[in-house]
């Protein structure tokens, strides 16, 4: 089976520079938002100065490397992380410990949204 670039390459070609447009248009519209609430609420509330197009984008630049970090999967791996650890947990325990560990989380639940068996706000059947 052929991979999808070795049987249409200029199409390939023209998909990937249109992913690239697209990507420099959104950073772009980003930039502006931040650029036009900036100058909107922050000049009049805290009465700092206006900022331009490219301090727009230092700023968001700035908060991603502040608040999110450049890692892998835009920070979805500490979530798969978690599901694998719990996987592994789940596969070493016995159906006992199963069990045990299924009505420790209906407890848990109890009353909320409805769950556990004995929640507060289930309907009678």
């Amino acid at each position: 089976m052929k991979r999808f670039w070795k049987k249409n390459p200029i199409l390939f070609i023209f998909i990937a520079i249109g992913i690239i447009i697209l990507a420099i248009g959104a950073i772009a519209l980003l930039s502006y938002i931040v650029m036009s609430l900036w100058n909107a609420v922050l000049v009049s509330v805290l009465a700092v100065k206006a900022i331009t197009f490219w301090q727009a984008l230092g700023i968001l630049v700035l908060s991603k490397i502040l608040f999110g970090g450049f890692g892998k999967g835009c920070g979805h791996r500490r979530h798969h992380d978690w599901n694998d650890k719990m996987k592994e947990k789940w596969d070493k325990m016995s159906p006992e410990e199963r069990d045990e560990f299924k009505q420790q989380w209906r407890n848990k639940c109890r009353g909320w949204r409805g769950f556990g068996e004995s929640a507060p706000n289930t309907p009678a059947e």
